[in-house]
């Protein structure tokens, strides 16, 4: 098991490789991650969950995302709004929330491939990331929420009143990540 950040993200580039700076960028972007939740009226959870696979790469950034949902819930109150417990995480929106992890990993997959280092490659990356997690979310909404009958009525719930905001979270991190890349020199 790799236990430094790969050089070939961001956060390996400029730090230094060891492991005690890898468990705290973990620890930080699950952190980023619970801050990001409580932020109104649109979250920010998605924009940190694309940051940190792109700046961690695929093992630290899908980890930092299940450190994430495991303090969730475990009853710290970092979920949206301030929500914890096993029942928000097996319940309407625990679809997203393993979607975070997922999404994580894939952008950090694929910025270990060097597809944040443009706003062309790292958009449709972030696009990917985010895809994901409704992918996995909208399909869970759908199947806890008795309300929900029909798919139309999750993608109307679940996915149709995020577009814009993601849309913002996508185009913000594209342009984030390839500028840090840029100021690094290491591009």
């Amino acid at each position: 098991m790799q236990t430094t950040l790969p050089s070939r993200v961001i956060t390996g580039a400029v730090l230094p490789r060891a492991a005690w700076v890898t468990v705290a960028s973990i620890v930080g972007f699950a952190l980023l991650t619970a801050a990001a939740a409580q932020v109104r009226p649109i979250t920010g959870q998605t924009f940190a969950v694309l940051l940190s696979g792109a700046a961690l790469g695929a093992a630290a950034g899908g980890a930092s995302q299940l450190l994430y949902l495991a303090m969730g819930a475990g009853g710290l109150p970092f979920f949206a709004g301030g929500e914890a417990g096993w029942d928000v995480v097996t319940g309407a929106t625990g679809g997203y929330l393993l979607g975070f992890v997922v999404a994580a990993i894939v952008v950090g997959f694929l910025a270990e491939r060097r597809q944040d280092r443009s706003v062309w490659s790292a958009v449709p990356a972030f696009l990917a990331g985010s895809v994901i997690i409704y992918l996995i979310g909208v399909p869970v909404l759908y199947a806890t929420v008795e309300s929900i009958t029909t798919g139309e009525q999750a993608i109307a719930a679940g996915f149709t009143p995020f577009i814009v905001g993601d849309l913002i979270k996508i185009g913000l991190a594209g342009l984030l990540l390839p500028t840090a890349w840029r100021l690094s020199g290491r591009s």
